[in-house]
């Protein structure tokens, strides 16, 4: 409730018959200051004019006045700069910790608009409770948003390749393989594919990137898949077991275990192991991706790089063992290399164009975005169908942003959409 209030004030989305001290001194505020989310007072640098004599200052809120002396403030001095103490309940008066008495008002939120808030935020997570209203918000402040929370999203992709900015020392190579072998994962395994490029750098799988055979040893050495043998265990898979015991002799290498790969309820195309060969592949020969990346001219050049057939055992095996079957030889279809091209070459291009000056590649990350479709998945389906268009990619990724850091974590306050909503609820309690 102290939350509701908090907004109320910051908003001005109060009542002015409410607007006067408990002693009857009238109050209208200049500025409600600034919100603090750290130790201290509510809110900073606030301008209050109390009886026509203006106070500026800091402005604390509770539920109820005893909050005060229960929380130990008339004993801290960094609340003697409170000009005006806020409540719900005025059951005590508040004094600085120099025994003088602090102006005090009560700010009771409206009914109508305490329970629009409580049906906002207390319905399943998986329905979208403002989903019948969305359509009658006006379409400029829904494009706003949209597009606050497009860039919302990718800025926090760019501040995971900045983080291996500082850990790689500026490599873009290093920062690449990174980058692309987590996007392998594809959501489920994300975690473990970035954990198997760090265990496994580019410097180790240099030295044998002439030898696609040396290369998926290491790989899937590294991956633990050697250290429990599999049952029906076939002769490629034993003399990979055998070349990785060697290369983790000689460089005294250190692998994953093999439990943090997930495989259940996933359907054979999209097990781990052929987008691990698929990793191979791509450092065979010398892994340069970045640069292919910013010498692309267009997205078909930038699908070409992502298209990468497999041969030899991979071609006609989707895991270790049994009989060879067929299977195809493009480890990733048309919507994959979307997704990667969404959460990997959008973010480089951004992230490298933003470290280098050069606004001309980070804007190809936008452009990117805006030509690819949008993903197909259920949340963009949640917010389309209440009526919100999306046409691209940057509009999806918008969505799914919308959806994981504002509508599932119930911070409503705190997004256009929900703000627009309870404003309009408070406001016509003030009518």
């Amino acid at each position: 409730m102290e939350k509701l209030m908090q907004y109320v004030w910051q908003h001005k989305l109060w009542n002015t018959s409410q607007m006067h001290t408990n002693d009857g001194r009238r109050i209208r505020v200049i500025d409600p200051g600034l919100p603090n989310t750290d130790a201290g007072p509510d809110f900073f640098n606030a301008k209050v004019e109390i009886d026509g004599e203006l106070w500026v200052g800091n402005v604390e809120m509770h539920i109820r006045a005893t909050d005060w002396h229960r929380h130990g403030h008339d004993r801290d001095r960094a609340y003697d700069s409170v000009i005006l103490h806020v409540v719900e309940k005025d059951d005590a008066p508040v004094f600085r910790s120099n025994g003088e008495q602090i102006p005090q008002m009560v700010l009771a939120c409206s009914p109508h608009f305490h329970d629009k808030y409580m049906h906002l935020v207390n319905n399943p997570s998986s329905t979208l409770p403002c989903a019948a209203m969305i359509k009658d918000i006006p379409q400029l402040k829904i494009t706003e948003w949209v597009e606050a929370l497009a860039f919302e999203r990718l800025n926090e992709k760019v501040q995971r390749i900045f983080a291996l900015y500082d850990t790689f020392c500026g490599s873009w190579q290093d920062i690449c393989y990174v980058t692309i072998a987590r996007s392998l994962g594809f959501g489920i395994n994300n975690d473990a594919f970035e954990m198997l490029a760090r265990r496994t750098p580019l410097r180790l799988m240099h030295k044998h990137s002439d030898s696609i055979f040396q290369l998926e040893a290491l790989l899937f050495g590294q991956a633990g898949f050697f250290d429990t043998p599999i049952q029906g265990a076939d002769d490629y898979y034993l003399r990979l077991a055998r070349e990785y015991r060697f290369l983790s002799d000689k460089f005294q290498l250190r692998h994953m275990e093999a439990s943090m790969w997930k495989s259940f309820r996933v359907r054979p195309q999209n097990f781990p192991y052929r987008r691990i060969a698929l990793l191979a592949r791509m450092v065979e020969g010398g892994f340069d991706l970045m640069n292919r990346i910013l010498e692309a001219t267009g997205e078909k050049e930038l699908r070409n790089l992502f298209s990468i057939e497999l041969s030899g055992y991979w071609s006609t095996h989707y895991t270790f063992g049994g009989a060879p079957a067929e299977v195809p030889t493009r480890v990733v279809g048309n919507a994959s290399i979307d997704i990667l091209l969404i959460n990997t070459v959008a973010p480089l291009y951004y992230a490298y164009g933003s470290k280098c000056g050069n606004y001309d590649i980070a804007n190809r990350a936008i452009e990117l975005l805006e030509s690819l479709r949008p993903e197909c998945n259920s949340i963009v389906t949640t917010f389309t169908n209440a009526g919100i268009k999306c046409p691209d990619a940057l509009t999806s990724q918008a969505l799914i942003q919308l959806r994981r850091q504002y509508c599932e974590a119930r911070k409503c306050l705190y997004c256009t959409i929900g703000h627009h909503l309870l404003s309009i609820a408070a406001t016509q309690e003030l009518k």
